[in-house]
């Protein structure tokens, strides 16, 4: 079975996927981690982020993988665990840059599919999962706030990593990177149509991932019940 959990940035999609996976014993898969991860390459390498064909060939020659016998899995670029590397500000805009090019794009998808026939149950979080990677996922569902709560989280998270950020400034990239992730040409943010939408913006981490496992156990039991033999 494979969940996807899609939205844009700062809706929680990462905490309440990996938390979503380990109610329900399921493997959790950080798309977004893939992104900067090329991210973190093209940055070692002193490469021009505005150039798509200097990305694309950094992405052909960075070893992306998970370690899955953790939990939840770590990421590894080129054999190096770099999971810790991959929130901070630099990264993270960064992989701003390499999602939206195409041959990128197409390159991640294709190893996240991989990955989606390999493991036998996976939660996937993402900005494509439900309309691209998996469109014939059992269970969609598109997380989404508000641009001002989306900032509020997203400075929370970096300054308790210490770094110093300015609120305006994140909510202005937040905004700029929506516009980006709606209006790229492949795998754009979109809400899957048969995605059960739920707004975050109000709801605390643990009110999205019970109404997210319920769904979920509610359509499982009911798929059972439809299943067993009638009696008689």
């Amino acid at each position: 079975m494979v969940i996807t959990i899609d939205g844009p940035a700062g809706t929680g999609k990462s905490t309440v996927a990996m938390a979503l996976a380990e109610r329900l014993g399921f493997d959790f898969l950080d798309t977004g981690a893939m992104y900067r991860a090329v991210g973190l390459e093209a940055l070692r390498r002193n490469t021009n982020l505005e150039d798509p064909r200097e990305l694309a060939f950094v992405a052909r020659h960075a070893r992306i993988d998970f370690d899955w016998a953790k939990h939840p899995p770590t990421v590894k670029l080129n054999g190096e665990t770099v999971g810790h590397l991959l929130r901070g500000g630099e990264a993270t805009r960064a992989a701003s840059y390499v999602a939206v090019v195409p041959a990128i794009r197409e390159m991640l998808v294709a190893q996240q599919q991989r990955i989606g026939r390999e493991r036998q149950n996976l939660v996937t979080e993402g900005r494509d999962q439900g309309t691209v990677a998996f469109p014939k996922a059992e269970f969609k569902f598109y997380l989404d706030a508000t641009p001002a709560e989306r900032a509020r989280r997203r400075v929370a998270q970096l300054r308790s990593r210490g770094e110093i950020v300015d609120y305006n400034e994140v909510l202005g990239g937040i905004v700029s990177r929506d516009t980006r992730d709606a209006t790229r040409s492949v795998g754009p943010l979109a809400v899957p149509p048969d995605a059960q939408v739920i707004d975050t913006t109000r709801m605390t981490q643990q009110q999205v991932v019970d109404a997210m496992a319920e769904r979920v156990r509610a359509a499982s039991a009911a798929a059972s019940r439809s299943a067993a033999p009638a009696g008689g």
